[in-house]
């Protein structure tokens, strides 16, 4: 049997979590960043607004372990206007998004607001500047993973994200990560910080 791959990357904003795109606008995929193994997946996904840890692997079994709901993923999330304790308790009871069509009660999770901002590269595309009015930045930390969660989560307590970087999947942090950078790792066994 041939040995797997796991690899961590940094997402850089612009990128799709995926190494083929079908459609006919051209996009930014996983494969620029480096020569991937043939057969690998990225695990979960981060849109393309999003950026920071994606996690990839070639084994199929380990996609499936990251993915459950024993992982926890973490955000740093900059969101447009000056963030009150109110909206960050309501998030960590849980608030209501639209998932395909239809109401999601999003489940319980940790949120704090950061006192200080996180010392991440400049992003490809800039983010609106402060003369458009305050932003705030949150910690976000889920369990699950639905479409644009976090997103909807913010925008459902009148905090629109302007910039999501996920910082960590369970006991794997981006730590010193630069965009685009790729590191191959052992493997991701012992991920669960449960």
């Amino acid at each position: 049997m041939s040995q797997h791959h796991h690899f961590i990357i940094f997402k850089p904003y612009g990128y799709l979590s995926q190494f083929i795109y079908e459609l006919k606008r051209p996009k930014k995929l996983l494969g620029e960043l480096y020569n991937f193994p043939e057969n690998t997946m990225a695990i979960g996904r981060l849109d393309e607004d999003s950026e920071g840890l994606l996690l990839l692997t070639t084994d199929g079994m380990m996609s499936e372990i990251v993915r459950s709901k024993k992982v926890e993923k973490e955000y740093y999330v900059q969101v447009d206007g000056l963030v009150t304790q109110e909206a960050i308790e309501e998030l960590k009871s849980g608030v209501l998004i639209g998932f395909n069509g239809k109401k999601y009660l999003t489940k319980k999770c940790e949120a704090r607001i950061l006192q200080e901002v996180p010392n991440f590269p400049d992003r490809a595309k800039k983010i609106r500047d402060e003369r458009h009015g305050p932003t705030s930045w949150l910690s976000i930390t889920i369990n699950e993973g639905k479409f644009r969660q976090v997103r909807k989560m913010t925008s459902a307590v009148g905090f629109p994200t302007l910039r999501l970087v996920r910082i960590r999947v369970g006991n794997i942090h981006l730590n010193e990560l630069k965009p685009g950078e790729v590191l191959e790792v052992g493997d991701f066994s012992n991920i669960s910080n449960s």
